[in-house]
């Protein structure tokens, strides 16, 4: 990689008509990205990477007229410590405030490079430009905002609220209540039952923390797996299958952790069962809360589903232990 103060004026130049030309890109990928979801913020996007093909257009006259028509082969990410860019593919089925915030950070990092370059370049028509970019950088954000201001009417930031709110459910909500279920709820009956069939908290403590384990590896992978957030846009698969994989490993591990209680201690095997039954009922009535908060579940309905179906499992591992 070359450093920025070896590159000529030349090279910058075409590092600045390459990036403009991306940044563009992107932003058309975030337009469309958001065009279903977010059609007021899509249309800001829009708006955004016009003006960077703009840009780009100003970089690219001013460089045919000093250097000619052929651009030298070099990319931005082959000078140290400037605009890198996160590939597209991971840019998909974002939350749209990390659309967002990515595209501050692009401005942000395009103001930078837009001074240093400015500050480096002999040039006075050159200087002149790249320092006008730089201010064009910076007001970027006053733009966008004012771009928002015009084009996302009361209705339409109600119906992206909206639209938000069922995103953050479906991506986040929805996998990490599964994921609790079945690690509160699974793992009570495999637990349980070796917990009454042992009575040795050390023995409890190794059932559970496969069983917590191996829930959640499970989860996660099936979760991730089920589809890529395209068609039903419940976001990307990637992080709805760390959220319901760590919550069901959390949801198996609430009850488990007690039998941590060293057999030595007195009474240990009935003072491990009696806070990991304290546990499941706070894990149940907790599981029933979020249904009844973010899935529109009445609440009891929800407690008769999830208290009611633990309540079961639970037994059902307690009756298999002590057979």
């Amino acid at each position: 990689m070359k450093n920025f103060s070896d590159l000529t004026e030349r090279e910058v130049l075409a590092i600045a008509i390459a990036s403009e030309e991306e940044d563009s890109r992107i932003y058309v990928g975030f337009a469309e990205e958001l065009a279903d979801r977010y059609p007021a913020t899509s249309k800001v996007f829009q708006e955004m990477a016009s003006e960077e093909d703009g840009h780009r257009r100003q970089l690219l006259e001013l460089y045919q007229a000093r250097f000619g028509p052929h651009l030298p082969a070099i990319r931005r990410e082959d000078v140290k410590g400037f605009l890198n860019r996160r590939p597209s593919w991971l840019m998909k089925n974002l939350p749209l405030e990390t659309i967002r915030n990515q595209a501050e950070a692009m401005e942000a990092d395009s103001q930078r490079f837009y001074l240093k370059a400015a500050e480096q370049s002999q040039d006075v028509g050159v200087r002149r430009l790249l320092g006008d970019l730089a201010l064009v950088e910076k007001s970027h954000g006053a733009k966008a905002n004012a771009l928002a201001e015009a084009i996302l009417t009361e209705s339409a930031r109600d119906a992206e609220g909206k639209t938000a709110h069922r995103f953050f459910v479906l991506q986040y909500v929805q996998p990490g209540l599964a994921g609790l279920m079945d690690g509160s709820v699974s793992t009570l009956a495999p637990l349980f039952a070796a917990a009454f069939a042992t009575q040795n908290n050390w023995s409890t403590l190794l059932v559970g923390l496969a069983a917590s384990l191996g829930a959640g590896i499970s989860m996660g992978f099936a979760e991730a797996l089920s589809d890529d957030g395209s068609v039903t846009g419940r976001g990307a698969p990637l992080v709805r299958g760390l959220v319901c994989g760590l919550m069901t490993t959390l949801g198996g591990l609430g009850h488990t952790l007690p039998f941590l209680v060293p057999d030595s201690w007195p009474h240990a095997f009935w003072t491990a069962i009696s806070i990991a039954s304290a546990v499941v009922f706070v894990e149940l009535w907790a599981i029933a809360y979020i249904r009844a908060r973010y899935m529109d579940t009445p609440f009891l309905k929800a407690v008769a589903q999830i208290v009611l179906g633990g309540a079961i499992v639970l037994a059902v591992g307690v009756l298999i232990g002590g057979a």
